[in-house]
């Protein structure tokens, strides 16, 4: 009887498994095959700067390996700076709206955004900007609107920035589980929650530097649009007198005390448009997936390669948010390879992370050189193993916010072996030599192993070092003082060496095609990367990733704090990484 029902079953679970195999096929190949939805563009429209969805400078090119199909995403940052560019001489087009934007950007991809609504401005085309409460970041990039309101109830949060970090050193003695740390460079303190409960006075000294660089680039701009002294925004920081509608009015960091109707009504009259009426509007995500081609110089054959490194360095393929070996070395080589492009720009968004992979991008790059020119175009950060695969292009260009340099090596290795004795486990051991078993996280780590692992430590800090000095025409002795894992901010590291301009990804893809003497060309993304059928399931919303299900259990606040602490615990080996991630709010 247990026999037939389990034939039963089996029977049952195959055909349940055969249907919705078959009908998933027709759901891609609709999805893939099927004529794709035309978005709209009518006359007189306003763009809606949502960027809920946009959070990457590149969206990706991915090929689903297991299905055969490719598809290419239009939602990355670059595909809305795009857009706007496009939007300046779109006769359908006639301003944009910044209404409650909350931006989960960086620093300088908000830099980057604000300087292209600030060019768009130059058309003659409005930027108008409503909120009901404007964090300092999305303030920032609302500064630059010809026009800035806010809910009459509404807050201005204007106070300065300031960085507050997490150390575990405590719950390491109370917990048993202790990561041994060997590391070089002073400042190398990505290490630091684990040894200290505190920050140390270099520490310290780098953050404070780095923070009132960053600030200082900040108020530089809204000091230039909103003609404000940097001295007079200052003391509105530290008096936090912008904390009410009517105190930011008085302090002119806003012009319009308002509700979102008659912040409407502003708009409508700005189109001249019927006030009883709704007025056309589109977003920039869709606007950016209509115009996504049509900018492109379709008579051009000549070829610039853009490039982008983004996220966390790690062994393996990689994809949008890891910066992986197989799918970096095989778009650097295919673009190397490629007869029509003529230059590459490496466009680095990263903190840093393997120093093998690292290098072997590298190397890539160092290949590359040798035969078509690469610029760097910095982003939010290119730290550490970020500024590793930076140093040898031929000119490095940043924004004054962006978070660079952290030239350090740091190893970490868990140890339980206080943990085992608190819960009763011990280990023996049995080898044929004294370094057999290498290290053993149950046992105290002996000195040799130590002595060694530092030596490892040494020498990729001495290479890292030797790459900088090569690639920036530096001595050793130069990098090594500018090293010992500082991070400096990008307005800081032009002066000492580490980058050549300021400026965003425009000026790169200008340089670029000076260094390779083009007149007319087109550009090209890369990488494509490729991925399985679940996780296009995950990313189209139809199957919740373990990620979103974990968030929703513990909530988005404590999964932050849960994902800080695995990225720590996973730094094993000999990592290049810079101390920590500056998120300003």
């Amino acid at each position: 009887m247990r026999f037939l029902s389990n034939v039963l079953a089996t029977l049952v679970g195959l055909f349940l498994f055969f249907m919705i195999a078959f009908f998933g096929l027709i759901f891609i190949a609709a999805l893939f095959g099927g004529d794709e939805e035309t978005v709209t563009v009518n006359s007189n429209s306003v763009i809606e700067l949502d960027l809920s969805k946009v959070e990457l400078d590149y969206a990706g090119k991915i090929n689903f390996t297991d299905i055969g199909q490719f598809t290419a995403n239009h939602d990355g940052l670059i595909d809305i700076l795009n857009a706007i560019d496009y939007a300046k001489t779109d006769a359908d087009i006639k301003g944009i709206s910044l209404k409650n934007v909350n931006s989960g950007l960086g620093l300088a991809q908000t830099k980057a955004l604000r300087d292209k609504l600030i060019d768009f401005k130059k058309s003659g085309k409005f930027v108008y900007a409503y909120a009901d409460v404007y964090s300092q970041k999305d303030y920032y990039l609302a500064s630059a609107a010809n026009k800035v309101c806010i809910n009459p109830v509404g807050e201005l949060d204007f106070k300065g920035l300031g960085a507050e970090l997490m150390f575990f050193k405590g719950i390491q003695e109370k917990s048993g589980i202790k990561m041994e740390v060997i590391r070089h460079g002073k400042y190398k303190s990505a290490v630091e929650p684990f040894l200290e409960d505190k920050m140390s006075d270099a520490n310290r000294e780098q953050t404070s530097q780095l923070l009132q660089s960053v600030w200082n680039a900040v108020i530089a701009d809204i000091s230039k649009s909103r003609n404000i002294s940097a001295e007079e925004l200052n003391a509105i920081a530290d008096n936090l007198s912008a904390r009410t509608p009517e105190l930011a009015k008085q302090n002119r960091l806003v012009d319009v005390i308002t509700y979102e109707d008659h912040y409407d009504d502003l708009i409508r009259k700005a189109l001249k448009e019927d006030p009883d009426t709704d007025y056309n509007t589109i977003s920039i995500v869709d606007y950016a997936e209509a115009k996504a081609t049509a900018a492109v110089n379709l008579d051009a054959t000549d070829e610039i390669a853009i490039i982008y490194a983004q996220g966390e360095i790690a062994a393996g393929e990689g994809d949008v948010n890891v910066i992986g070996d197989g799918a970096m070395r095989r778009a650097i080589r295919d673009a190397r390879r490629d007869e029509n492009v003529k230059a590459i720009v490496l466009r680095v968004d990263s903190p840093g992370g393997s120093a093998l992979t690292s290098d072997l991008i590298w190397r890539e790059i160092e290949l590359t050189k040798k035969v078509k020119p690469v610029v760097v175009s910095m982003g939010n950060y290119a730290a550490s193993g970020g500024y590793y695969i930076s140093c040898n292009a031929n000119t490095i260009f940043a924004e004054e916010t962006t978070i660079t340099g952290s030239i350090g090596v740091f190893g970490v290795i868990p140890n339980f072996t206080e943990l085992g004795q608190k819960i009763g486990l011990s280990v023996d051991q049995v080898q044929t030599n004294k370094n057999a078993l290498d290290y053993s996280p149950f046992r105290p780590m002996d000195e040799n192993f130590r002595m060694v692992t530092q030596e490892g430590v040494e020498r990729v800090y001495a290479t890292f070092v030797k790459r900088v000095a090569d690639g920036r025409k530096l001595t050793p002795e130069q990098v090594d003082a500018i090293g010992q894992g500082r991070v400096w901010s990008g307005a800081d590291a032009i002066k000492i060496g580490l980058v050549d301009k300021i400026g965003g990804l425009d000026k790169a893809i200008k340089e670029a095609a000076k260094l390779a003497k083009l007149k007319s060309y087109r550009t090209q993304d890369y990488p494509e990367y490729d991925r399985e059928l679940l996780a296009f399931f995950e990313d189209m919303g139809l199957v919740q990733s373990r990620a979103e299900l974990l968030k929703q259990e513990i909530g988005e606040q404590n999964y932050e704090i849960l994902q800080r602490i695995q990225l720590l615990s996973r730094q094993k080996g000999v990592m290049t990484r810079m101390p920590y991630e500056l998120k300003i709010n």
